[in-house]
């Protein structure tokens, strides 16, 4: 299999404000928190193929006590030299996903892409619309950049990178989420972002209300599922606080 790194920023709770709180787990209390509350991992996934360092979504950009990315640090710590990333494949721009799209140096203050070695893809109809709706759940500020650097492919509906990772717009949890299916030959590993981001959520039917279209995202999910049973996928669950990714038997 293809080695896949999980790269968790840690547990966090977030509510109506779509502002996100550490959450020790075994430690802090659910019921502490504001009611509605949800419980996420947020957790960017390293896939290493023949071709490509793969970096699936980049967290909410945190930084460590030493100042350092968390998500550069992560790296280091499991000997990849975050320079080494060679794509940055973007299921959608909500800050939890992009927030480590790029980051302000503390002392020049000057803004930069995290990773300038990679060539990041971007649907193009989502970029547009997460300026537009700047605020809430898209802080421009994080991801402004990616419309001023040559190294970004603004993609449009469904299509293949270099002949073997497959994107596909499914709308859903934002209009214009899209979802990864990298297939070497030998593996499949499926990345389906908020559409499918936890194991819990692929077992169960429901509609979820912080979903743009909950109705559609559940169609979806059962769709993976069988797709992903059928052909032997590894899913990979950004926000599963105990199952970063998993097979299904058919």
């Amino acid at each position: 299999m293809a080695p896949i790194i999980p790269l968790s920023e840690g547990s966090f709770t977030v509510d109506g404000t779509k502002k996100f709180y550490p959450f020790k787990l075994g430690t802090d209390q659910m019921q502490d928190r504001p009611h509605g509350s949800l419980l996420v991992e947020i957790q960017p996934f390293l896939v290493i193929t023949d071709r490509d360092y793969i970096l699936f979504d980049t967290g909410l950009g945190f930084r460590n006590p030493d100042g350092v990315l968390q998500i550069h640090q992560h790296l280091i710590d499991n000997g990849i030299n975050p320079m080494e990333i060679t794509k940055v494949l973007m299921s959608h721009l909500h800050k939890d996903h992009s927030g480590g799209v790029s980051s302000e140096d503390p002392i020049t203050g000057v803004r930069t892409l995290n990773f300038p070695g990679a060539t990041y893809y971007v649907n193009n109809e989502e970029m547009l619309y997460a300026i537009e709706h700047s605020g809430k759940s898209y802080l421009s500020e994080d991801i402004m950049l990616l419309q001023q650097r040559d190294n970004v492919v603004f993609t449009t509906g469904n299509g293949t990178i270099d002949d073997y990772i497959h994107y596909e717009v499914t709308g859903g949890h934002c209009p214009y989420h899209q979802v990864f299916l990298v297939d070497d030959g030998a593996d499949k590993v499926f990345f389906g972002g908020d559409v499918a981001p936890q194991i819990s959520q692929m077992k169960s039917r429901f509609a979820a209300k912080y979903d743009y279209d909950g109705k559609r995202s559940m169609e979806l999910r059962q769709e993976f599922l069988e797709r992903g049973k059928k052909e032997g996928w590894t899913f990979l669950f950004y926000h599963d606080t105990k199952e970063p990714f998993a097979k299904f038997e058919p």
